[in-house]
C-alpha cells in the first residue's frame, strides 16, 4: 500500500479526465476579477487532514475559484467558511476560517476529500470523470486505517461512498445516520451558497450534523 504522500502526489499530476484538466487550467489563467492579482494552484487536489481521523469527510469537488485557486478543499470560498467555522466549534479544526494553503489549519481527527479532484464545470463531474476519480478516495481509505464515521456533503458524495463499501445507496436526506457493520455513514446537504442562501441549510441544521459527529467518533 502507498503512503499518503506518493498518493497526494500522483493525484496533483494526474490527466486522466482531458475536460477537467483543460477547465481548471483555463480557469487559472483567465481569473476572476476579485481574485486578479493572485497565482491560482490550477491541479488536481487531494485530501488534507489526520491520517489518524475517525471521521473521514467527502464533498463532491474543488471550487473553480475556492480549491483550484487556493490548492486546498474547502478553502478560499463560502463552503469552507461554513465548513471551517463547525469544524473549529467541534474541535475538529485548530482555527475557524479555511482562506489560504498556509493559514496554519491543522485538523484533528478528521481528514476532508472529495468524490472528485478537480473543479467540474457547473459542479457537473460526467460519469466517466467520477469513475476515473474513484481510485484515489478508494486508495485514501485504505490508507486511513482508523475511520469509523464518513460524512457525506451531498447525494453525489454519499452515492460515492457506497460505492466505496459496497454497499447499495438509500434514499438521500439530511443529517440521516446509517450503519454499516464497523462503518457508519452521515449525510448532509452540501453547505453550498445554493442551500446555505436560500435557507435549505441553515445553520443549526448544520451544526446537528457535526455534534452528531462529534459524538460517534469519540
Amino acid at each position: 500500500m502507498e503512503s499518503i504522500s506518493s498518493l497526494n502526489k500522483k493525484i496533483e499530476n494526474c490527466t486522466k479526465c482531458p475536460r477537467l484538466a483543460k477547465y481548471i487550467r483555463d480557469i487559472a489563467k483567465n481569473k476572476v476579477k476579485r481574485f486578479s492579482n493572485q497565482v491560482y494552484y490550477g491541479k488536481p487536489l487531494s485530501g488534507f487532514g489526520d491520517i489518524k481521523a475517525k471521521l473521514l469527510i467527502v464533498g463532491l469537488a474543488p471550487a473553480a475559484h475556492g480549491g483550484n485557486r487556493t490548492g486546498r478543499m474547502f478553502t478560499g470560498d463560502s463552503s469552507g467558511d461554513w465548513l471551517a467555522k463547525i469544524m473549529y466549534r467541534y474541535g475538529f479544526s485548530s482555527i475557524p476560517t479555511s482562506q489560504t494553503l498556509d493559514d496554519g489549519m491543522v485538523l484533528q481527527n478528521a481528514y476532508v476529500t472529495a468524490a472528485v479532484r478537480c473543479a467540474p464545470p457547473q459542479n457537473k463531474p460526467t460519469k466517466q470523470e467520477m469513475e476515473n476519480c474513484f481510485n484515489y478516495l478508494k486508495q485514501e481509505y485504505l490508507i486511513l486505517k482508523n475511520v469509523k464515521l464518513i460524512l457525506c456533503l451531498g447525494k453525489i458524495a454519499y452515492d460515492t461512498t457506497c460505492k466505496l463499501i459496497k454497499i447499495k445507496p438509500e434514499k438521500f436526506g439530511h443529517n440521516k445516520l446509517f450503519k454499516y457493520n464497523s462503518i457508519k455513514i452521515l449525510t448532509s446537504y452540501h453547505p453550498s451558497k445554493q442551500n446555505t442562501q436560500t435557507g435549505r441549510l441553515t445553520w443549526s441544521q448544520w451544526s446537528a450534523v457535526f455534534q452528531k459527529a462529534k459524538r460517534l467518533t469519540k
